[in-house]
């Protein structure tokens, strides 16, 4: 161990080599500041300039904006076959076989037939290899936003709705009556999609990706563990062979479980057994798979090897017929004609189709930033809000429903080599080939099988509850936005849950600048930097100065904590030192008024004497006991000189314990009138006590603000504004060694 002496050398060593700053330059305040820089002259531009600008199209400009909006021109001339083209069909290939079981499976999610799953898995593939920005993420179905929509289609198309018409008693075992409820439950998912799509290109085309800011991380980790919540529990009904109702709305989950549990006797053994031996065997492969993930040259697709495996099985032992096992059932070949989404829907979904708009993008974006910030290239938020929007909106009118970013392929795509949007445009290329020419063989696949798929694929979303520990031990107010998120989109259901988390989210924002930390500072010796004095022990504060710091803005929702703050850290209230001053004031005219009556008393005994020798005496006696003093009678000086130290206070001025109050406005970024009027009656409060009140480190843009309010005026001028903290202590330094020297010449 080496000794405490070595270690003071080193430090010693460590200091001799630190480069200094030294400069030497005026105090500066903003007046002499603004007097020594000249501002640049720009000239405004008329409405009709700006506009003429704007629409000014030249060929770079209009090269620009192609470019911008099919980014797949840039990209594909330029690409390296030799270095990319074999990672991408390898990544292409694994994605693809990803692709098929989770787009059969999340259409369950939607509640459509799994063909429109595959639908969705193709068209808003292909289309975002033109459109997008990302080079690693995969479009297609995802849990979250398939669960989102099929909680749209069951809540206008509910089962009791299509059952009106059937006499028949079995109506459940209706082809008809399941056909019905399809047909009118894809045109619900069609036309959200249609309308998600139209939203998110909107936003896009105004440049409005910053509204994925609102979504923060524990907002959505808390909604998604929700939502895995929900498609869990959807899942259950399928897992057991049980023939349930689906709900949606509020409380959908404990109705979904309380319908299981009334039915639990009616399972399907069959179904159940096969539906936890794929549970088993994606759960070991998925396990292999992390564990050789450096030695597997891609990982093992047990999903389409379940779905194979469960295919033939089923197709084997006829498991529909003879254990009554459902199954997958009808895929027709081909590809759909295009067909106009039903209008006369919109009204009634709109504000599921702006929250599943915004849920999408935010997965979306999310994911993309992750990768471009891993492999150094950039992603424009905007772009992707338009590519999404295009992707849903088209992909609408060829029966597909919404689609977003899947986290699970998005990392295979990227584990396996994938480089460029080929690989997405492969793996859709895949499914395409299972739609025109193989997707009869996968009808008999039990529908458990699928209902094993999701719920394996939500292993990665229950692992967030984990972030409960995490947010304790490092932030309890995010821990609070991740439980609202999460208890919220559990009970009022995934739309409403989402809206009450983000309203709250707002809330706490406005919490924090209303409940801002509040320090006072102090310097650092022999240099110019300022710290809390609470948390070092090296800060010291300057005799007379306090220097005052609220990490927030000033505005009317936190003016007045500002205000009492500001009274509670520097120990002197306005206020009190004025009522303690009118009170001393009082006490003093009390006593003044106390020795003029004795006065009055003495003069009259003066003249009431009997006999001049009397007179005289008392004249004598007088001249020396009662006399009046400067001003004052000798007795009633006694009787104030008897009173008590404390007592004597009372008639002494009170007076600040400083002189110069400084408000650091470095963290401000904003005042509004409030707080401008807030500020100019804190000053001319402190004023009135014979404190100066200076504000250091205003930004440019607060100090406009301050111009634009009429902050300033002939009592509060430009020349309490400095430049730095230090700057504001050595000018107040300065001013108070003038007011002590002119005291002391008086």
């Amino acid at each position: 161990m080496r000794s405490t002496m070595e270690h003071a050398q080193e430090r010693e060593a460590c200091l001799e080599q630190t480069q200094k700053y030294c400069v030497e330059r005026p105090i500066y305040n903003q007046e002499l500041l603004q007097g020594q820089l000249h501002k640049r002259k720009r000239t405004p531009q008329t409405l009709r300039q700006k506009i003429a600008h704007s629409c000014r199209c030249t060929s770079k400009k209009a090269k620009s904006r192609l470019y911008s909006f099919l980014p797949i021109l840039k990209w594909l001339p330029r690409y390296p076959v030799k270095e990319y083209l074999l990672g991408d069909i390898i990544s292409g290939i694994s994605t693809g076989v990803m692709q098929l079981p989770q787009g059969l499976a999340y259409a369950l999610l939607a509640a459509v037939p799994p063909v429109f799953g595959l639908y969705s898995s193709f068209y808003p593939v292909f289309l975002y290899t033109f459109f997008g920005t990302s080079k690693h993420i995969s479009i297609g179905t995802f849990a979250v936003i398939s669960m989102m929509v099929g909680g749209v289609a069951v809540r206008q198309v509910p089962d009791e709705i299509i059952s009106v018409g059937y006499n028949s008693t079995n109506v459940t075992d209706s082809l008809e009556y399941y056909h019905a409820r399809d047909t009118k439950r894809v045109q619900v998912a069609v036309t959200l999609a249609f309308l998600s799509g139209i939203i998110q290109l909107c936003l896009g085309l105004l440049r409005f990706g910053f509204v994925a800011i609102y979504l923060t991380e524990p907002l959505v980790r808390g909604f998604t563990t929700a939502a895995a919540v929900h498609v869990f529990t959807s899942q259950l009904k399928y897992l057991l062979g049980i023939k349930t109702n689906r709900y949606s709305g509020p409380l959908s989950v404990v109705y979904s479980i309380a319908a299981v549990l009334s039915k639990i006797t009616t399972t399907n053994i069959a179904a159940l057994i096969v539906g936890l031996t794929c549970i088993v065997l994606l759960l070991i492969g998925k396990e292999i798979n992390l564990r050789f993930k450096k030695k597997l040259p891609v990982p093992i697709p047990m999903e389409i090897i379940v779905v194979i495996i469960g295919t033939g099985v089923s197709a084997g032992m006829n498991l529909n017929e003879s254990y009554r096992v459902d199954i997958v059932g009808n895929i027709p070949q081909g590809l759909r004609a295009p067909a106009v989404p039903e209008i006369q829907l919109i009204p009634a979904i709109f504000v599921d189709a702006i929250a599943i708009a915004i849920v999408g993008f935010s997965m979306a974006v999310s994911m993309s930033k992750i990768f471009a910030l891993k492999h150094g290239y950039t992603i424009d938020g905007n772009q992707e809000l338009i590519a999404l929007g295009i992707c849903n909106s088209v992909g609408s009118f060829f029966q597909s429903f919404s689609i977003t970013c899947s986290m699970s392929r998005s990392l295979v795509q990227e584990s396996t080599g994938g480089k460029t949007q080929i690989a997405g445009a492969l793996s859709s290329v895949m499914v395409l080939l299972v739609i025109v020419a193989i997707g009869y063989l996968f009808e008999p696949l039990p529908q458990t099988v699928l209902a094993a798929i999701v719920m394996v694929n939500l292993k990665g979303m229950f692992k967030q509850f984990g972030d409960v520990m995490h947010f304790w031990r490092t932030s309890r107010i995010e821990l609070a936005i991740w439980v609202v998120a999460f208890v919220a989109s559990l009970l009022l259901g995934l739309d409403y849950g989402l809206l009450t988390a983000v309203a709250f989210a707002m809330i706490t924002v406005i919490y924090r600048t209303q409940s801002p930390q509040y320090r006072i500072l102090g310097q650092i010796p022999d240099t110019d930097i300022y710290c809390d004095v609470e948390e070092y022990e090296e800060v010291k504060e300057y005799p007379g100065i306090k220097i005052f710091q609220a990490n927030a803005s000033l505005y009317f929702a936190n003016s007045e904590s500002y205000t009492n703050a500001l009274k509670k850290k520097t120990g002197v209230d306005p206020c009190a030192v004025l009522a303690a001053r009118r009170k001393a004031q009082k006490r003093h005219a009390r006593e003044i008024k106390a020795a003029n009556e004795l006065r009055k008393k003495a003069v009259l005994k003066l003249v009431n004497s009997s006999t001049n020798d009397v007179e005289a005496s008392v004249k004598h006696e007088i001249a020396n006991e009662e006399l009046p003093v400067n001003g004052k009678f000798a007795s009633a000086d006694a009787s104030v000189q008897d009173k008590s130290p404390d007592e004597h206070e009372h008639f002494v001025e009170p007076k600040p314990s400083i002189h110069s109050l400084i408000l650091d406005f470095t963290p401000v970024n904003f005042v509004d009138s409030v707080g401008a009027k807030t500020l100019k009656s804190i000053i001319k409060e402190y004023k009135e006590v014979g404190v100066c009140v200076c504000i250091a480190s205003c930004s440019g843009p607060v100090m406009n603000e301050l111009t634009r309010l009429k902050f300033f005026d002939n009592t509060v001028t430009r020349e309490l504004l400095f430049h730095s903290i230090h700057d504001a202590v050595l000018a107040c330094q300065v001013k108070d060694r003038s007011a002590s020297q002119t005291n002391f010449d008086l």
